[in-house]
């Protein structure tokens, strides 16, 4: 019995990933929620820095140090946005990402803000989603509904009609023919009295 079987870790990793796609797309927003709630606050921090430099006109950057991240968004949003994150399909992950950067990049918000910023995003993300999803729907409903439409129209294109073969008279048929039309009038039902019989 050779001893390579008894280390696993010199074998090549056979599993493929396990993880859901939607856990997927939940941990890859809410990395993207973090790094910009950090970067907010890196920006946040030096805007802080440049006024207190030009309010004193002296540099004591040097001499601070400041925690890793000190702002964190509370347990019960981050899982209410995990929560809205789940209704993102995966071919709607990039763009997701896209538009909230470049809402950060036009608006710079603040710390607090970002949140918000990235819950607006979400919601507009899934109402697109969901009147993509309508709209898809109504055009199954409609495709449905053509084939149905065709299918009667084909089988009603088998009878014939023919317009000049007609039991009904009109008055144009006696003006063509230059007879006199009958005591009736056309639009009304004809009666005929006992004695005409």
């Amino acid at each position: 019995m050779s001893l390579a079987s008894w280390f696993r870790w010199n074998e090549p990793p056979n599993r493929i990933s396990q993880r859901n796609p939607t856990e997927m797309v939940v941990e890859t927003l809410m990395m993207e929620l973090s790094w910009q709630t950090k970067q907010a606050e890196k920006q946040q921090r030096e805007r802080e820095n440049e006024y207190r430099k030009i309010k004193t006109g002296v540099d004591y950057g040097w001499l601070v140090s400041y925690p890793k991240q000190s702002y964190d968004i509370s347990p019960g949003e981050r899982l209410q946005l995990e929560d809205m994150c789940t209704k993102i399909h995966p071919s709607y992950c990039g763009p997701v990402i896209l538009r909230f950067r470049q809402l950060i990049a036009e608006y710079e918000p603040e710390v607090q803000e970002v949140s918000r910023l990235f819950r607006s995003v979400l919601q507009e993300a899934a109402e697109k989603i969901k009147e993509e999803e309508e709209a898809k729907k109504l055009a199954r409903q409609w495709n449905t509904k053509n084939k149905t439409s065709l299918s009667l129209t084909t089988f009603k294109s088998r009878s014939r009609i023919s317009p000049f073969i007609s039991d009904i008279k009109t008055i144009s048929e006696d003006v063509e023919r230059g007879t006199q039309p009958t005591r009736r009038v056309w639009s009304m039902p004809e009666f005929r009295n006992a004695k005409d019989y």
